[in-house]
């Protein structure tokens, strides 16, 4: 190698390793915004129409009442509309045993379970979802990524207040005014062990650093026998850098 050749090399590499020094920068300091709690939603656009006319879903499931939003059966519902990045802020309510979630970064909303990134709703306080592994419950990215600590969410009847940040790879979730949950896509290499190296349900069958970074919004209806409720869906997409 000649020294020319040399020196422009490593002007390449050490480019290459500011710019990899740059992403992990702005990815902390995203997450450290993203944790400050519950944003101001006054102006925000409603993710749902109240007609419900721009989203997907089985006709007869889910239904708008008094503002609030519910489905009969275990059937999605999703956003018409694709999302990259932005801020989902929303409201739900429990029953006794409720299993539900907030699906985004979906690219296949008939195939959605392997495409897409579930923050999970659970009713902690019930012995079904308490027993179960932490990534299964309130406040975790499903099958992947615990919360930081479980019972963050409020007992069945009770609303909960619930926003997901999603910025490219990194997807943080606060609970009622606490960060439980940030998760960087890209750490989540194989479709079997997470990195701390529990087990990956096995319907969750693509790697998480495989998935979009953009697609459908979507809500999980009346999973496991129990209804989840949901209200003040509004939505804030962030600018482009």
């Amino acid at each position: 190698m000649n020294t020319t050749h040399g020196h422009i090399w490593l002007h390449r590499v050490l480019a290459l390793a500011v710019l990899a020094a740059a992403g992990v920068l702005a990815a902390a300091v995203f997450a450290a915004e993203a944790s400050k709690g519950h944003p101001d939603t006054a102006g925000w656009e409603p993710l749902f129409a109240p007609d419900l006319s721009n989203a997907d879903y089985p006709e007869g499931v889910w239904s708008v009442e008094d503002g609030v939003l519910t489905a009969t059966e275990d059937k999605n519902i999703f956003t018409k509309k694709v999302y990259d990045d932005f801020i989902l802020d929303l409201e739900f309510k429990t029953a006794e045993g409720t299993n539900s979630g907030v699906v985004v970064y979906c690219s296949d909303t008939k195939n959605w379970i392997p495409n897409s990134i579930e923050i999970q709703i659970a009713d902690d306080w019930s012995e079904t979802w308490a027993s179960k592994p932490r990534s299964w419950q309130c406040g975790a990215v499903f099958g992947h990524l615990p919360a930081a600590r479980n019972k963050v969410v409020k007992k069945p009847g009770e609303w909960n207040r619930m926003t997901v940040t999603c910025k490219g790879p990194i997807v943080t979730i606060v609970l009622n005014g606490e960060q439980v949950t940030v998760m960087d896509m890209r750490k989540w290499t194989s479709a079997e062990k997470n990195p701390d190296g529990t087990d990956i349900p096995k319907w969750l069958s693509r790697p998480v650093a495989e998935l979009a970074t953009k697609g459908h919004i979507g809500l999980q209806g009346k999973h496991a026998g129990a209804p989840v409720w949901f209200r003040n869906i509004r939505i804030q997409t962030l600018p482009a850098e």
